[in-house]
């Protein structure tokens, strides 16, 4: 059984992810289960301080916005006329829009007085983020995540849902 974090495995966290203030921003109510070794599975500098870590070990990483979800960004936020939006517009909703940058997620943060706020900033910019972790369990990958760049799950239903709970915190 594999013990170490090295490149081309797959590692279990158990994990709780804080601001600077103590609130909890992920519980870590599932586990995180990601592909080691420069597969852009979970932030940089968390796989380096992960590398060569064993099945035990604790970790507290202090992540800056820049090193997470960036710096948060006034231009992505505008106010628009709320005939630009279906009926249903509520806060909260989500859409992409097609801009020189790329597709951005914008989301519905504001309604008021005909006026609706959209924010393309991800909802943790500008936040530093406080990671504890334990390292739960670490395996070799097999051939087939090495050539899709992501884990799989014993059920090949469940592999859209496990990527898809890893992007949820480390993208």
């Amino acid at each position: 059984m594999q013990n170490e974090i090295v490149k081309n495995c797959v590692v279990t966290l158990d994990y709780t992810v804080t601001d600077p203030d103590g609130a909890v921003i992920d519980n870590g109510s599932r586990p995180l289960v990601y592909l080691h070794g420069g597969y852009d599975g979970i932030f940089p500098k968390l796989e380096e301080a992960l590398h060569g870590k064993k099945v035990g070990e604790k970790l507290r990483i202090k992540l800056l916005p820049e090193e997470a979800f960036g710096d948060y960004d006034d231009k992505l936020v505008a106010v628009e006329d709320a005939e630009m939006f279906p009926e249903d517009a509520a806060v909260g909703m989500a859409f992409e829009r097609v801009s020189d940058a790329g597709e951005i997620l914008y989301r519905i943060t504001d309604i008021a007085d005909g006026k609706i706020v959209v924010d393309g900033n991800h909802p943790l910019a500008g936040i530093a983020l406080i990671f504890d972790m334990i390292v739960a369990a670490v395996r070799a990958a097999t051939e087939e995540e090495l050539a899709h760049g992501h884990i799989h799950g014993e059920d090949p239903d469940e592999d859209d849902e496990l990527y898809e709970h890893g992007e949820h915190l480390i993208h």
